[in-house]
C-alpha cells in the first residue's frame, strides 16, 4: 500500500490534471480504500449493455473479517428513490394511476394535510417523486434493533415512536426542487392504498423479480434469511453502527438491501428501454419519461447530468454506516454501480469511478 502521505499529496497533484492519470495516482482500490477507512467496497461495471464484470474488496465486518463477495447485501439508501420510481411508472403505464392527479385522490388511509399552499396547486406523484411537491422531510436517520420502530402512517404524522417531523406541504407544490424523502414516503402510500399490496411486495412484482434482481428486497427488517450476506456500516470515524446497521421503515425513501449487480440489471434494463430493444418494466416512452428532467436535473427518481459532453442517469444514496453511487450513459450502454459499508464511502466512489472510467476508455475519462 502507498503511505497516507503520499498517496494523498499524489491525488491533490492528479486532481488538477485534465487529462490521464498521473504517474502517482494510485490505480489500486486498496490504496484509495486505505486512504479513506473503507472496510468493504463492490463494484458492478456495465458495458456494451451487459454486465461485464464484478470486483469486490475488503471485509463486511471488521470484526469478523469476513470478506466482501458478489453476493454481499448492502444498504442502497437513496438509490431505493429510483427503483421505487419505476415501479410507480409501472402503474402509470397501465392506467392505474396519473403522475399529475392530485395525490389525495388515491389517498385512502392518510391524506395530505391541507393549507393554503395548495390553493391553486396540489401534490402529485409527479411532483412527488422529482422532489417538487413541496414537501417536507428531506431524510430519515433510521431506528436501531432496540428501538421501536414506527408504522408508515406515524412516520408521515410524525407520531412516536417516529424520530422524524410530520410530513406536510410548505411551499407551493410544483414552484421549486427541494429533495424530500418525506415525498416518497407519501407517494409509498398511496401506491399501497390503490394496488392492496405492501411496497416490498409491489416493488418485488414490478421491477426486482421481472428483471432477477434476485438478492434484493425492500423488507425492513431485514429478513433474518438474509442478514448473513449483510455488509456491516461503519461512521466516518470508522465506528461501526450499533447492530451492524439501522432499521428504515421508510421502505420507498431508503429500504432498498441489494447488491452491485443487481442495481446493474436495473440500469441495463432501463437503457435497453430507452433504445425500445426491452420492455420487461417500461416501454421505450415510459423509460423516456422516468428520465425527463422535471427540475434542476432531476427526473422521476433520478439525476441527470452531462460529463465532458455525454449524458449520464443516476442516483447516489447514504444511510447511516452506508455509502452508494450508480452512474449508466444514456445511450452508450455503459456504466458503474459502487456500494461500499462506510460513511466515507462517497470520497472513495468518486476515487472509483475514475479509476474505471479511464481503465474503460470510457469518454471524458
Amino acid at each position: 500500500m502507498i503511505p497516507r502521505a503520499v498517496l494523498a499529496a499524489s491525488i491533490l497533484a492528479a486532481a488538477g490534471c485534465s487529462s490521464a492519470l498521473s504517474p502517482e495516482y494510485p490505480t489500486d482500490i486498496g490504496s484509495w480504500m486505505e486512504l479513506y477507512g473503507v472496510p468493504g467496497v463492490s463494484i458492478a461495471v456495465i458495458n456494451d449493455f451487459e454486465l461485464d464484470y464484478v470486483e469486490a474488496h475488503g471485509v463486511k465486518s471488521e470484526s469478523t473479517l469476513e470478506p466482501v463477495t458478489e453476493e454481499t447485501l448492502f444498504q442502497a439508501a437513496s438509490l431505493s428513490k429510483s427503483v421505487s420510481a419505476a415501479g410507480v411508472l409501472s402503474l402509470v403505464q397501465e392506467g392505474a394511476v396519473s403522475l399529475d392527479a392530485h395525490i389525495n385522490t388515491y389517498l385512502t388511509s392518510w391524506q395530505v394535510p391541507d393549507n393554503a399552499l395548495q390553493d391553486s396547486e396540489y401534490v402529485t406523484l409527479r411532483r412527488l417523486l422529482s422532489h417538487t411537491a413541496g414537501t417536507t422531510v428531506g431524510g430519515f436517520r433510521g431506528y436501531r434493533y432496540t428501538e421501536p420502530v414506527p408504522t408508515l402512517i406515524q412516520i408521515l404524522n410524525g407520531e412516536p415512536p417516529a424520530n422524524s417531523d410530520p410530513i406536510v406541504v410548505d411551499l407551493v407544490p410544483g414552484s421549486q426542487f427541494r429533495y424530500s424523502g418525506g415525498g416518497y414516503e407519501v407517494m409509498e402510500q398511496a401506491v399501497t392504498d390503490v394496488t392492496g399490496i405492501a411496497f416490498p411486495e409491489f416493488i418485488w412484482d414490478r421491477v426486482l423479480g421481472p428483471i432477477a434482481m434476485n438478492h434484493s428486497t425492500y423488507e425492513q427488517p431485514l429478513p433474518v434469511s438474509q442478514r448473513g450476506s449483510a455488509a456491516s456500516g461503519y461512521y466516518a470515524n470508522g465506528v461501526a453502527v450499533p447492530g451492524g446497521h439501522h432499521v428504515y421503515p421508510e421502505i420507498a425513501a431508503a429500504g432498498l438491501w441489494t447488491t452491485p449487480t443487481d442495481v446493474a440489471r436495473f440500469l441495463i434494463e432501463l437503457q435497453l428501454s430507452l433504445r425500445g430493444t426491452s420492455n420487461v418494466v417500461l416501454s421505450q416512452e415510459n423509460a423516456e419519461l422516468l428520465l425527463t428532467e422535471v427540475k434542476r436535473d432531476y427526473a422521476l427518481g433520478f439525476d441527470l447530468w452531462t460529463h465532458r459532453g455525454q449524458k449520464y442517469f443516476g442516483h447516489s444514496g447514504a444511510n447511516d454506516g452506508f455509502r452508494g453511487r450508480m452512474v449508466a450513459h444514456r445511450t452508450d450502454g455503459y456504466g458503474v454501480v459502487i456500494l461500499t459499508n462506510s460513511d466515507r464511502g462517497d470520497e472513495l466512489s468518486g476515487a472509483v469511478l475514475r479509476l474505471i472510467g479511464e481503465r474503460e476508455g470510457w469518454p471524458g475519462y
